[in-house]
């Protein structure tokens, strides 16, 4: 690769990042001006997760998500305004207002949303899995979840499946070392879970999720490995949220200078030093473009939260569209199931 592509790739996945880091930021500040209602929760910390995993695949590929899902829908390329507007509420926003935070979703870029429920994308994920494999497409599923999620039976039952029907799945674990609040050591017996998720037949490593460019080489590798094989593949992505599990949590189950350990691995200034220890930008080059760049997204988060603001609600009689029933229900606007 040339020094002009290196660039390239390192100021796309720095941009994203950045992009990422200033839509949460801005997300809690309008949490607490209660703009934005219901849970929210953030992925500060591990935006080389969003932008190594999500920005690695193609268009035909899957994305079963969480309810920390903000990163990866802006990393596949859900517009932010639409984000911003299910944020809010509003009609205008990616699930009509209805999901909120928790339940971003866009079919037409294969973002099959967050779901509320720890583990609950997994059986999902291998369903669209089985669905493209019966049909011959080429597409991967790729699945992301939490190491809570680890712990349900979901994951075993859907590792399982997946490596005994032979599904094109790439199980992608963040693993940021807390299930809500609960350590991983207090949680898993075993806490190499790579080496666990190996039991099950499928080819696993462990990844420094801290490291956009060590993320994004090892998606693409375990890509080309499910395409090639047709076997499902797992990444244990070793990474750390900054903030609380969500705007509720109090965060009293961990050390500031725990915390702060973390922050020296923040994957954003990291990267932006590697431009300038392998001599690809000069230290104020690196500045001045960074500065540049949040200027920019500072302005699309604005456009996006003005549009959210001028956003309709989803209008009452429409409140029972997507509701089914047992039939016989007479209820009007209920569709009978």
């Amino acid at each position: 690769m040339t020094e002009e592509l290196f660039v390239e790739l390192f100021t796309g996945l720095l941009r994203e990042m950045i992009r990422i880091r200033r839509f949460e930021e801005t997300c809690a500040e309008l949490y607490s001006a209660t703009r934005i209602r219901g849970f929210l929760h953030l992925c500060i910390g591990e935006e080389a997760v969003a932008v190594g995993v999500v920005g690695a695949l193609s268009d035909v590929d899957a994305v079963v998500s969480t309810y920390r899902e903000h990163g990866h829908a802006l990393a596949r390329g859900v517009p932010m305004e639409a984000v911003m507007a299910e944020m809010f509420g509003r009609s205008t926003g990616c699930s009509g207002g209805r999901g909120g935070s928790m339940h971003l979703f866009d079919a037409t870029r294969r973002f099959y949303g967050g779901n509320a429920i720890v583990a609950g994308g997994l059986p999902v994920a291998v369903g669209l899995a089985l669905a493209d494999h019966l049909t011959s497409d080429p597409a991967v599923t790729v699945c992301l979840f939490g190491d809570g999620a680890f712990a349900e039976g979901e994951f075993h039952e859907s590792a399982n499946l997946a490596a005994l029907w032979h599904l094109p799945v790439l199980f992608c674990c963040e693993n940021n070392r807390y299930a809500m609040g609960t350590a991983l050591a207090r949680e898993h017996a075993a806490t190499d879970l790579a080496t666990r998720a190996a039991g099950y037949g499928m080819v696993a490593w462990a990844v420094d999720g801290m490291d956009v460019l060590a993320v994004r080489e090892a998606t693409e590798r375990a890509l080309a490995y499910v395409r090639d094989s047709g076997q499902p593949c797992f990444l244990e992505l070793r990474t750390y949220r900054f903030r609380a599990h969500s705007m509720y949590d109090p965060d009293r189950y961990r050390s500031k200078d725990e915390i702060n350990r973390w922050k020296e691995l923040d994957p954003i200034p990291a990267l932006a030093a590697r431009l300038v220890d392998q001599e690809l930008m000069p230290a104020h080059d690196v500045e001045q473009w960074m500065a540049g760049v949040e200027g920019e997204v500072d302005a699309e988060i604005a456009a996006a939260v003005a549009a959210a603001d001028a956003a309709p609600l989803e209008p009452v009689e429409h409140l029972t569209r997507f509701v089914t029933t047992e039939p016989g229900d007479a209820r009007p606007g209920v569709r009978a199931s």
